[in-house]
């Protein structure tokens, strides 16, 4: 399990093999043994007696593929070979006769192929970075209309490793046994049509290896429910009080969104802190207070739209007024559901406070008019910003989006923030350039609201670990973590269509339960 968190390039995992091969392990026994492990989570999911074809291509990749139509074979299981290639990698070649000996029915022509029940993607492996075409794209287009199972090795063929983009074509898998350790372009976005349900395959790689290559600190590594529960404030001191897990503010609502409030409110309260603070037009005072009677609810003067026009004072002196709420008294500050554009003096009021600050929604569309980065640069303490992304093409115009790692590294770079991008594979930078990618979500979050309920449970974590030695990208990687489990608790529960922002904030809680609940026995 330790390792799941490490995501690898191309060129990484040719460094990595190297180093294996170098040391000594055979290139034909390392293919035995990864061929062997595939065909046990085969023969898990494949029961006996089906029909498997088993595409096969000129390098190592197709070597692995006909390892497992041997022992296919071998099992019982009626197997067909589709070789199209005129030359094969060595080792592969020597497979390739073999499985001819043992009367392994084999084509190069799709026209030539029987049915199947199954079919094993082995055509290209990791690295593959030239575009699919005549003969081999249209083999590739006609198994994907067939709409029949397909487990790829490794990584669908035609899918770049690095970026996910689709090379020409793809094989569209309904499972991805990645071999080894996962690799990057299995988490991009543009991936996630043409994966199904990936899996590792660990073939023990020493760690060794793997910290020669990519460091003791991974650069992009996966959020693992144990990385995310490792972070939270968990257990708490038998000794505490309310002051000492955090005091969030919350600054939300408007007359037009009241529920962003209620629903950021809501978020937060899931997240244990021990204080909770929500500043709202006034008008919505009473509405706040009704959904959420444990937090202090502070009514602010309003625009004459219904929006927070300023933060309200917080007293006299002397019969004069001293100053703005202390914004320095809280341990952190989130800001922006339901806000509205109607008022952006809020924002560079809010960056110069010193406190760890979280912009979303309407926080960051101001932001985007006051100029995203040069009012970045006036903060001195930490600041996330959690948009979605249309609102990342909006807050970093110039940068270039095709890969999404690439461009929240430069976002976080250049504005000095720790930047989650929203989305089915959820993506966060430090300004180190420092990457967490969460490898598991659902359709079911794609709902108005879910991200209001994201900004609040991040504003009460983050509140609750500013006395502790935690990293605030960490803690930010376990909200997004739990925020997605949560999802796909509900839709488990529900349906995927059923997920409402409100319900989701209700598998908040019962997530942790169902990790901690042994833990407390």
């Amino acid at each position: 399990m330790t390792k799941e968190k490490f995501i690898v390039t191309a060129d990484q995992m040719r460094q990595i093999e190297a180093r294996i091969f170098t040391a000594g392990m055979p290139v034909a026994a390392l293919m035995e043994k990864v061929g062997g492990l595939i065909c046990q989570r085969l023969q898990a999911i494949i029961s006996p007696g089906k029909c498997i074809g088993i595409l096969v291509g000129p390098g190592h990749n197709g070597g692995d593929a006909l390892v497992v139509a041997r022992e296919l074979h071998f099992r019982g299981y009626h197997v067909w070979i589709y070789q199209p290639f005129s030359k094969l990698k060595e080792l592969t070649s020597q497979h390739f006769q073999y499985t001819q000996s043992l009367k392994i029915p084999c084509y190069q022509e799709i026209s030539q192929l029987p049915s199947y029940d199954f079919l094993i993607d082995g055509l290209f492996g990791f690295g593959l970075e030239r575009e699919i075409t005549d003969s081999i794209a249209a083999a590739v287009n006609y198994f994907n209309s067939k709409n029949q199972p397909i487990i790829s090795i490794d990584i669908p063929s035609g899918l770049h490793t690095d970026t996910g983009e689709v090379l020409g074509t793809a094989i569209q898998a309904t499972h991805t046994f990645c071999l080894g350790l996962w690799k990057q372009g299995l988490l991009q976005e543009q991936a996630l049509p043409y994966i199904g349900k990936a899996e590792l395959i660990d073939f023990d790689i020493p760690l060794a290896d793997i910290h020669a290559v990519i460091g003791d600190i991974p650069k992009i590594k996966r959020i693992t429910q144990t990385t995310a529960l490792s972070t939270l404030p968990l257990p708490r001191p038998l000794i505490t009080h309310k002051y000492k897990q955090g005091h969030l503010l919350l600054i939300c609502g408007s007359r037009r969104y009241a529920g962003g409030a209620i629903l950021t409110g809501l978020g937060a309260r899931a997240s244990g802190v021990g204080m909770l603070s929500i500043a709202v037009p006034e008008s919505l005072k009473m509405l706040l207070a009704s959904q959420l009677p444990e937090a202090l609810i502070i009514g602010c003067p309003e625009t004459e739209t219904g929006a927070i026009a300023h933060l309200p004072f917080v007293g006299c002196v002397s019969g004069s007024v001293t100053h703005l709420t202390d914004l320095n008294s809280f341990t952190a500050i989130a800001c922006g559901p339901g806000l509205t554009k109607d008022n952006i003096s809020i924002i560079p009021e809010i960056i110069q406070c010193q406190c760890p600050l979280v912009l979303d929604a309407d926080a960051l569309n101001i932001l985007t008019q006051i100029g995203t980065i040069p009012t970045l640069k006036q903060r001195k303490s930490a600041i996330i910003l959690t948009p979605h992304t249309g609102e990342f093409q909006r807050l970093f115009p110039n940068i270039d989006h095709t890969d999404r790692i690439k461009a929240i590294q430069t976002a976080a770079e250049e504005s000095g923030a720790i930047v989650l991008l929203k989305g089915a594979r959820t993506a966060i930078s430090n300004p180190q350039g420092n990457v967490w990618i969460n490898p598991e979500s659902t359709p079911a979050l794609a709902r108005g609201g879910s991200g209001d309920v994201l900004t609040g449970l991040l504003g009460g974590l983050l509140a609750q670990i500013m006395n502790k030695e935690i990293f605030i990208e960490d803690i930010v990687a376990t909200a997004a973590w739990w925020h997605s489990q949560a999802g796909i608790l509900a839709a488990q529960t529900r349906t995927e269509l059923g997920v409402d922002a409100f319900t989701l904030t209700q598998y908040l809680i019962p997530v942790l339960k169902q990790y901690y609940s042994e833990r407390y026995k």
